[in-house]
């Protein structure tokens, strides 16, 4: 695949504070393994390709909503990550989205 330079895009997550190995990714549901999906950075998951939430939506957005005239159909990534904290299953979700 031939990528012009400057047009890739990864994305970057940062791992809460208390997450310790071993731990498991998840995007939109779907577990990742370490290597093919995303590479760890210190406290960062880096992921080669790029992911997006949706974020807020405007007035308009929300007004044809209701009236039923537009869905929403923006890609609306969500990663989370299962870890243990005193050995109790804790699942951070819905992490915060950078751009590399």
């Amino acid at each position: 695949m031939n990528v012009p330079e400057g047009v890739y895009r990864g994305t970057r997550v940062r791992l809460p504070a208390d997450v310790a190995r071993p731990f498991q990714v998840f995007v939109n549901g779907v577990q990742q393994e370490e290597g093919a999906d995303f590479r760890i950075d210190g406290r960062t998951l880096v992921f080669d390709r790029e992911l997006k939430s949706e974020g807020k939506l405007g007035f308009w957005r929300w007004a044809s909503l209701w009236v039923g005239v537009a869905g929403t159909y923006r890609q609306n990534d969500s990663v989370d990550v299962a870890y243990q904290r005193g050995g109790k299953p804790v699942v951070a979700a819905k992490l915060p989205l950078e751009p590399l």
